[in-house]
């Protein structure tokens, strides 16, 4: 079985199970005071370890008459008693009656372990009786016989008698890992090894509810689901819960972690397919000497147990291909779990269900990150704005609020301030590592270099743009996005438009970042100020194949310097022999543009200062154009060298733009937007030889009154807008014989 894989595996087949009790654990705990926080985590990580937790307010409908008996099944049912002690528990009648009960019990059946949990009182205040355990039983008397404040006393001091925990003692007093340890010792005691799971779930319990739901269905269907998402979103977090929840319903089962790191190593698939049979085989080792002998093997076993299998980290199609091929021979009602970064993979193969894993929101992540920097669920005093401000720069990611929660635990406020700082320059090394592996899995150094540019430059962008733009640097464009969006490194919203998640983002940056420690040595310039050094000092080098420099955000970070003293020089590209992106806004440029780059595919000039285009512009390699809200007024005036390679030009919301000529330049032109352009007068007749011309817009040019004849002579134009043209009489004659017009915008426009 070319696929399953293990590291030091946390759950074995030695998993703990019994007809015999209906519970693993009950918890006994002062509901006022731990209900919704302490005692509420740490059954909700017994819950998540696999243990079957009884809890009251879960279980039993209040009532006095029907309680007592009820409560003593379970009681009796339950494999283990773990009682949380509270400052005010003996202040209850109703506690210390459940502790005579537990006690009890051990004493019928010396299997049962009682763990006591010192929470926020000192054990001896419980041995004694003193303190506001003391208080408690001053409270009693007046209400209580003598013979049953006696038995409470005798049971509270054996409880205390016995080895428990305390939360002072333990972990610094820190509950996330005080919880862990109780898990722990829970787990040694039932000689069980559930995986372990963080104790701090927010926000997936629907996900982890849709799963089980499929588990438990039934089924005699051999099933298999597939989770998906980006690393560090929680796809192993919420398989670890399903498989804890349910693994004891099957007669064999087997958490396969890291397929993709163990498998890459030497014997790799050999070293799965031994631990996967000695899961399913309760511990038993089984001697394999190849891929071929470990798969006979393999299907030997699972073709007499119905067993649950988690693969987790699946990222070649070889892999999935090798589960699918064995399906068949599967048991019935066995369930199979997948999770990968890599969509593609599912939508590939038969897989029956695919979750896609989904980013918490705001309020999920604001109290994961509380949970895991301040243990409780919101921040404390002074800090919930500074909290905002990370979980607004994790976006959602389950792995960067945790990372970034554990290393500001317990500073300062001027640390977290400098942190932030810090984050919008530098992002998490730890939290980078891992969503990198995506980035290195990729094929080749093509989706890479493809991957790069998009988080440099083009998120936000149409798709249809980028791929204009990036055909023309040599790149085969739309399957490379494929392969991007089949690893989850971008998405296309419902505007086509090509959208990726800000850590990944910042991790293609960090990329490039870490090329050079010096910028003009780096393959592409995102950061203003970068760009900027680079421009003023003329030292851009040959590596340079993309730039981005926009002047109002450097100027909003550098306020001392004065718009006036930014005007660069064309002359600063001369060493940029390799640079075919170029984004500005704002930017004043003096000197030749002889000397401007002459390899660019993409220019975007927002801004553009002049009121026509240099007549020494050179760009025989440009696709895109775009120069929206210039103070272009006549775009082609003076102009004599083609633009043969145009495929869009945007001069939108160009306010002084009065004419557009001399469309033989660009006679290749596929895509032409002149909206909101309110001087434009006229359309020159040229615009009929376009033979490539696709769509053209101009809305809410409010001037122009007349197209020209020629319109209709564009036989390839499909989409055309003119709404809000509230000047425009005329349309030519013939425009009606378009055969190839298939959208016509023209709201507001008086049609006589």
């Amino acid at each position: 079985m070319a696929l399953i894989t293990s590291s030091a595996q946390e759950a074995s087949s030695s998993n703990y199970s019994s007809s015999r009790f209906s519970y693993h654990v009950f918890l006994s705990f002062r509901g006022e005071e731990t209900r919704k926080t302490f005692t509420d985590h740490l059954y909700t990580a017994l819950t998540n370890a696999g243990f079957r937790t009884f809890r009251d307010d879960d279980e039993l409908p209040r009532g006095e008459d029907i309680i007592k008996p009820e409560l003593e099944r379970a009681i009796q049912q339950s494999k283990s008693s773990v009682i949380v002690f509270s400052k005010d528990y003996a202040s209850s009648g109703w506690c210390l009656d459940q502790l005579v009960m537990i006690l009890q019990r051990k004493k019928t059946s010396s299997n049962h372990v009682v763990l006591p949990v010192f929470y926020d009182i000192d054990p001896s205040h419980v041995r004694k009786q003193t303190g506001s355990v003391g208080k408690a039983f001053a409270k009693h008397q007046k209400k209580q016989s003598p013979e049953k404040l006696n038995r409470w006393r005798e049971a509270l001091a054996q409880v205390a008698d016995l080895a428990g925990m305390v939360l002072q003692n333990e972990a610094d007093g820190h509950e996330a890992k005080f919880i862990k340890k109780i898990v722990k010792v829970i787990e040694d005691k039932l000689c069980r090894v559930p995986l372990s799971v963080t104790p701090y779930l927010v926000g997936i319990q629907y996900q982890v509810e849709n799963i089980n739901l499929w588990v438990q269905d039934g089924s005699s269907d051999v099933g298999i689901w597939g989770i998906c998402g980006i690393g560090g979103i929680g796809k192993t977090t919420i398989a670890r819960v399903v498989y804890n929840s349910n693994f004891a319903r099957f007669e064999g089962s087997s958490f396969i972690e890291n397929v993709r790191e163990i498998s890459e190593q030497p014997n790799g698939l050999v070293r799965i397919q031994k631990q996967l049979l000695a899961d399913i085989l309760s511990g038993r080792k089984v001697k394999i000497q190849s891929v071929s002998e470990g798969i006979l093997k393999i299907k030997d076993v699972i073709g007499s147990k119905k067993v649950l299998v988690v693969l987790d980290d699946i990222d070649r199609m070889g892999q999935l291909d090798a589960v699918q091929s064995m399906r068949d021979c599967f048991c019935p009602g066995s369930k199979i779990i997948i999770t990968t970064r890599h969509a593609g993979l599912l939508e590939a193969r038969r897989v029956d269900k695919v979750q896609m894993v989904e980013f918490l929101n705001d309020v999920h992540s604001l109290e994961l990150f509380s949970w895991h920097c301040f243990r409780q669920d919101h921040p404390i005093e002074g800090y919930m704005e500074l909290s905002e401000r990370v979980v607004n720069h994790c976006g959602g990611l389950p792995l960067a609020l945790q990372t970034l929660a554990s290393s500001l635990l317990g500073k300062s406020l001027d640390v977290w301030q400098s942190a932030l700082k810090k984050l919008k320059a530098i992002s998490n090394s730890e939290v980078l590592s891992k969503l990198r592996i995506s980035y290195d899995s990729l094929q080749d150094d093509h989706d890479q270099n493809l991957f790069l540019h998009i988080a440099c430059f083009f998120i936000g962008k149409e798709k249809n743009v980028i791929v204009k733009i990036l055909d023309g640097c040599d790149f085969y464009t739309i399957v490379g996005i494929q392969n991007l969006i089949d690893r989850c490194l971008v998405f296309c919203d419902g505007y086509n438009k090509m959208r990726m998640h800000q850590m990944i983002r910042d991790m293609g940056r960090e990329i490039v970042r870490l090329e050079s420690k010096y910028p003009e040595k780096r393959s592409r310039l995102w950061h203003h100020r970068d760009s900027f050094n680079v421009l003023r000092e003329k030292n851009g080098s040959k590596r340079i194949e993309g730039l981005v420099l926009n002047m109002h955000m450097y100027l909003e970070d550098n306020p001392s310097r004065n718009s006036d003293e930014v005007v660069l020089e064309t002359n600063a590209f001369t060493s940029m022999r390799k640079l075919r992106l170029l984004e500005f806004c704002d930017v004043q440029l003096n000197g030749s543009y002889e000397e401007f780059p002459k390899g660019l595919r993409w220019l975007c000039w927002a801004e553009f200062p002049l009121d026509s285009l240099p007549s020494d512009f050179l760009l025989e390699y440009l696709v895109v154009l775009e120069m929206p809200s210039s103070n272009l007024r006549q775009v082609w005036k003076g102009m004599k060298n083609q633009l043969p390679s145009l495929k869009i030009l945007d001069l939108s919301r160009s306010i002084y733009l009065t004419e557009v000529s001399e469309f033989s330049l660009v006679p290749n032109l596929e895509k032409l937007i002149l909206e909101h352009c309110p001087s434009l007068v006229e359309i020159h007749e040229s615009i009929g030889n376009l033979e490539s011309l696709v769509y053209l817009t101009l809305k809410d040019c409010k001037t122009i009154s007349k197209l020209p004849e020629s319109f209709s002579k564009l036989k390839s134009l499909e989409t055309v807008v003119i709404s809000g043209c509230s000047n425009l009489k005329e349309f030519p004659v013939q425009m009606s014989k378009m055969e190839s017009l298939k959208v016509l915008e023209i709201d507001e426009v008086p049609i006589n």
